[in-house]
C-alpha cells in the first residue's frame, strides 16, 4: 500500500480546520530524499527525524525507502509538532501496518521514544471533527478531558505510538473518554470576599452594577484607598460561565497553552491583570509566525484589570477601543487574517494625579495643574467614552476602617447579580452588549426619566455614545431592582456614574 491517507487538524485563530495528510512511499529512492510539502514550517519539517526515532524505538522499524508527505490544502501554512502522529500513522499505513483511517482525526507530538506529547487547541480540534461528521478523535491523553466535553465525537486519549496502533487494530478493547457531570471542569482558587472591605459603599455598588450588566468600570482615588483590593474581589461576585461561554473561553486558553494537563472546561470567568509594561502585541495578540491571542482575548467572558491605568503606553490603551466596541479583535498578516473573540469587562484603576493626592482633603497634592492635566491626558476622551461607569474611591475614614459592622459578603452580592443576569439572558444579551436598535425598546423612559436624561445630556455635554451607555446602565439598575421599567431614579444613578470624567478631565 504505497499511498496512505490520514487526517489531522490545524488551528487558525480559535477554530480548527481539517488537514489531509497523504503519505506516498516510492519504490525507488533514498530515505534522505524524503520531503514534506504543503507549506510546512520548520517544526513540521523536523518531524521526519522525530518520527523515524519514534517508529524504531516503538518496535515498528523504518523502511529504507523514500517518502513524499503532502499536507493539504497546500495554500495554508502548517505550524507546530501536532502533525507528528498522523504523519507517523501515514507511514505505518503505507507499510501495511494499519488499515484505512477515514473516520479518524489524529493530532499529537511524538517524542523520540514513541511517547505522545500534548498539543494546543485540542478543544477546537474536537469541535471541528464533530462539525465535519468525523466519528473518532485520537489525541494525547493530557488533552482528552478537554476534548471530551464535545458531544458527537468519540475521543481517545493515548500515551504512546504503540497504544495508537493497538487502538486501531483492536478498537473494541478501548473505550472513549467520557466526561462525568461537572468533573471535567477545572476549578479556580476562591476569590477574596467583599466582606473583608471596610467602607467604600459607593464603589461596591458600582462594582455590583458593572458585574450585573457586564459594564466597563473606572475607579479613581488616592493610593491606599482600596482600588486594587476591590478589583481583586470583583471576580468573586461574577456568576460562573455558561456552557457555551465556557467552550469559547477554554478554546482561547487552550490555543494559548494555558490549560493545565488533564484540565477540562474552565468554570470560573478569567481575571487577567497584565503589568503596565505590556506591549501592544501582548495586549491585543499577534507575535511572530501564527498570531496568538493577547490579554484582551484571554479575558474573553471575564475581566481585564488594568491597575495604574495611565501608566500603560498610550498606543496600548488606544488599541483597546476596537475590542471594547466590537467584542472581537482582527489581526491581519500578509498571508492570513485571524479573528479572536474579546468580549470582556474592563476594570481600570488610577490615581487622580502623579502623586495621587489631587482632590484629597487630608493630604496636599504636589503636582502643578499642567502636570495633572498631562497625567490625566494619557486617557483619551474616546477611550473614556467606552467606559460605562466612573466611580471615585476616596480614602477610608478611620471610624469605618476600625468599625465592627459586618460588611456584605460576595455570595450575597452574587445572588443579586445572578438574578439580574438571568433576566438579561432571557433577552439574549447582557445590557452592556445591547444592540442599538433595542435601546429604545428595552430602555423606554417615562416623562420624569426623559427630563432627567435631557438635563444631564445638556449640562454635561454628553456624546451619543455616552447617552446610550447611560441608558444601558439604567437598564441594569432596573434589573437589579427587579423592575420591568426604567424610572427616573435609575437614570439619575446612571448619570452619576458618568460625572467623574467631567470633574477631572474638564
Amino acid at each position: 500500500m504505497p499511498l496512505f491517507k490520514t487526517r489531522s487538524a490545524a488551528v487558525y485563530g480559535i477554530d480548527a480546520h481539517l488537514i489531509d495528510v497523504e503519505v506516498d512511499m516510492h519504490r525507488s529512492g533514498r530515505v534522505s530524499d524524503s520531503v514534506t510539502v504543503g507549506m510546512p514550517d520548520m517544526a513540521v519539517r523536523e518531524s521526519r527525524e522525530r518520527i523515524k526515532s519514534a517508529l524504531m524505538n516503538s518496535g515498528f522499524g523504518y523502511p529504507n525507502k523514500c517518502f513524499t508527505i503532502n499536507l493539504a490544502p497546500a495554500n495554508i501554512r502548517k505550524e507546530g509538532a501536532g502533525f507528528d502522529l498522523p504523519m507517523a500513522l501515514g507511514i505505518l499505513g503505507a507499510m501495511g501496518a494499519v488499515t484505512a483511517l477515514d473516520r479518524h482525526v489524529l493530532v499529537g507530538e511524538l517524542s523520540l521514544d514513541g511517547a505522545v506529547r500534548p498539543v494546543r487547541g485540542a478543544l477546537s480540534v474536537a469541535v471541528c471533527a464533530r462539525d465535519q461528521g468525523i466519528d473518532n478523535l485520537i489525541l494525547p491523553a493530557e488533552n482528552a478531558a478537554e476534548a471530551a466535553v464535545v458531544e458527537g465525537v468519540s475521543v481517545y486519549g493515548v500515551r504512546c505510538l504503540a497504544e495508537v496502533v493497538a487502538l486501531l487494530t483492536r478498537p473494541l478493547d478501548f473505550a472513549p473518554v467520557s466526561p462525568s457531570g461537572n468533573g471535567h471542569m477545572s476549578e479556580s482558587a476562591a476569590a477574596p470576599d467583599f466582606a473583608d472591605v471596610r467602607g467604600q459603599t459607593m464603589a461596591k455598588r458600582a462594582l455590583e452594577v458593572a458585574a450585573a450588566g457586564s459594564h466597563n468600570l473606572l475607579m479613581i482615588g488616592p493610593p491606599g484607598s482600596g482600588k486594587t483590593m476591590l478589583a481583586k474581589r470583583f471576580a468573586g461576585i461574577l456568576p460562573p460561565l455558561t456552557f457555551l461561554e465556557a467552550i469559547e473561553t477554554t478554546k482561547v486558553h487552550s490555543i494559548a497553552g494555558l490549560l493545565s494537563s488533564g484540565a477540562g472546561l474552565l468554570r470560573e470567568r478569567p481575571f487577567r491583570a497584565p503589568h503596565h509594561t505590556i506591549s501592544d502585541a501582548g495586549m491585543i495578540g499577534g507575535g511572530a509566525g501564527m498570531p496568538r491571542p493577547g490579554e484582551v482575548s484571554l479575558a474573553h467572558h471575564g475581566v481585564l484589570f488594568l491597575d495604574e491605568f495611565p501608566e500603560f503606553p498610550r498606543d496600548v490603551l488606544e488599541i483597546l477601543r476596537q475590542p471594547l466596541e466590537d467584542g472581537s479583535v482582527t489581526i491581519a498578516r500578509s498571508n492570513m487574517t485571524l479573528r479572536f473573540p474579546s468580549s470582556f469587562m474592563l476594570v481600570a484603576a488610577m490615581n487622580p494625579c502623579k502623586c495621587g493626592f489631587f482632590g484629597d482633603t487630608t493630604r496636599e497634592c504636589r503636582c502643578t495643574p499642567g502636570q495633572i492635566q498631562q497625567y490625566l491626558g494619557k486617557i483619551s476622551g474616546p477611550l473614556l467614552d467606552r467606559i460605562d461607569i466612573h466611580v471615585e474611591v476616596p480614602a477610608v475614614p478611620y471610624k469605618e476602617l476600625r468599625g465592627n459592622s459586618a460588611a456584605e459578603s460576595s455570595a450575597d452580592i452574587r445572588a443579586r447579580i445572578e438574578r439580574a443576569r438571568a433576566v438579561q439572558q432571557a433577552r439574549g444579551y447582557y445590557n452592556a452588549r445591547m444592540p442599538v436598535r433595542m435601546i429604545r425598546k428595552q430602555c423606554a423612559l417615562d416623562e420624569s426619566g426623559e427630563r432627567t436624561l435631557e438635563m444631564a445630556v445638556r449640562r454635561m455635554g454628553l456624546s451619543a455614545r455616552a447617552h446610550d451607555r447611560i441608558l444601558k446602565v439604567a437598564r441594569t439598575l432596573a434589573d437589579l431592582d427587579e423592575s420591568t421599567g426604567v424610572s427616573a431614579k435609575h437614570v439619575a444613578e446612571a448619570v452619576q456614574y458618568r460625572s467623574l470624567d467631567r470633574n477631572y478631565w474638564n
